[in-house]
């Protein structure tokens, strides 16, 4: 009779400690799912907090383009830390021209999205054929064939327009972009490189062919030789407009 009841006494404590400790792990595996969850939860709170604020610095001025055109001509580079010559500059071994650092400078100081305008026949490189070509297209009052298009122009309300001055002029791919879009309503902002002539007559030309545009006199012309000492004066004068 002793011996059975000791048997029962001992199978109910082993039930007891059975579910005592099925309770304990559920409750312990309960925790670890909540903390799991909380962590998890706040790496994805964080994420996207991260993600909001990176889009929000990408896109502060979306209504910014800054279209350019540039033809980086061949020069030696050796040696050569900062201006090269005509059209490049040369910043920690990049070679960039003269147009194009300008444009990527204006971006650095504001914002905005970068568009270099590019025709589907190459320009040579090389300065004399380059400059020779140029004068050619100016003469016939040529239009050349943009590669280059802009997507949703609507989007934009401000265009930094940028190029070198070739004889007294704007390239004649500028007015092939110029042309190509109605930029009615929006502002356009000048800014070029030139070898001694500034912005010569292009604002007004500017003007005549986007009549519904407001186009600003107070661009910036930078001579070609000052180009790559330019970047505070660029950067500057481009937060002038924030």
């Amino acid at each position: 009779m002793l011996k059975r009841r000791f048997l029962i006494m001992l199978a109910v404590v082993m039930i007891i400690s059975i579910f005592t400790g099925c309770g304990s792990a559920s409750v312990k595996n309960n925790q670890t799912t909540k903390n799991d969850s909380a962590e998890k939860s706040s790496d994805i709170d964080s994420s996207s907090n991260a993600v909001t604020e990176a889009v929000q610095n990408n896109t502060d001025n979306e209504n910014i383009l800054i279209a350019y055109f540039s033809v980086p001509e061949n020069v030696d580079t050796d040696g050569i830390d900062a201006n090269s010559g005509a059209s490049i500059v040369v910043k920690n071994k990049d070679v960039l021209g003269n147009m194009q650092y300008m444009a990527m400078t204006i971006q650095e100081a504001i914002g905005g999205e970068l568009f270099r305008i590019e025709t589907t026949e190459e320009y040579p490189l090389e300065h004399e054929t380059l400059v020779n070509q140029a004068k050619e297209e100016q003469n016939e009052d040529a239009r050349p064939e943009l590669a280059t298009h802009i997507e949703n122009v609507e989007q934009y309300d401000i265009i930094f327009l940028g190029y070198p001055n070739w004889w007294g002029d704007m390239p004649q791919p500028l007015y092939t972009f110029l042309e190509e879009y109605d930029f009615s309503g929006k502002t356009i902002i000048p800014f070029n490189s030139h070898g001694g002539s500034g912005f010569s007559n292009t604002i007004e030309e500017i003007k005549k062919l986007q009549p519904n545009a407001t186009v600003r006199d107070d661009g910036l012309s930078i001579s070609r030789n000052d180009v790559a000492d330019s970047e505070q004066e660029v950067a500057d004068w481009a937060n002038g407009f924030q």
